[in-house]
C-alpha cells in the first residue's frame, strides 16, 4: 500500500509537470515523464522479488518444471515493457512507432512462450 501510495503522488506529480511543460517546452515535458517513468519501474521492482518468491512457491507446489513457468513470466515481463514503450511512443506522438512496438511486442511475447508449447505438445504426445 505504501508503494502504491508513493507511486501514485510521484505519477500525478510528474503529469502536472508534463502538463505545465508541454505549452512551453514539449522535449523537456517528454524527459520528465520518462524520468518519473523510471523512478515508478524501480519502485515497482521492490514488489518483483515478493512476486519471484510466490511463484517459486508454486511452482514447487505443484511439482512444475521451470520450462513451464519461465515462459510464462518471459511474456508477461515483456508484455509490460511493452505496453510502457508504446504509451511513451504516444506521448511523443509516436503513434507508427508506438504500433510497431506494439506489433515487435506480440511477436516476441510468442517466441518466448514457444518452449511452453513445446512442453504441452510434449506432454500430449506422451499421452498418445
Amino acid at each position: 500500500m505504501e508503494a502504491m501510495l508513493k507511486i501514485g503522488g510521484l505519477a500525478v506529480a510528474a503529469a502536472l509537470c508534463a502538463l505545465l511543460l508541454k505549452e512551453k517546452a514539449r522535449p523537456f515535458a517528454l524527459a520528465a515523464v520518462l524520468g518519473a517513468s523510471a523512478m515508478i519501474l524501480a519502485l515497482a521492482l521492490g514488489a518483483a522479488e515478493e512476486i519471484t518468491a510466490m511463484v517459486s512457491e508454486l511452482q514447487t507446489l505443484a511439482g512444475l518444471s521451470p520450462a513451464v513457468v519461465a515462459p510464462v513470466l518471459k511474456a508477461v515481463g515483456i508484455s509490460i515493457l511493452t505496453h510502457l514503450a508504446a504509451q511513451v511512443c504516444k506521448d511523443a506522438g509516436e503513434g507508427g512507432l508506438a504500433a510497431a512496438a506494439e506489433t515487435a511486442g506480440t511477436v516476441l511475447a510468442l517466441c518466448a512462450a514457444l518452449p511452453l508449447l513445446r512442453a504441452v505438445l510434449d506432454t500430449v504426445e506422451e499421452l498418445l
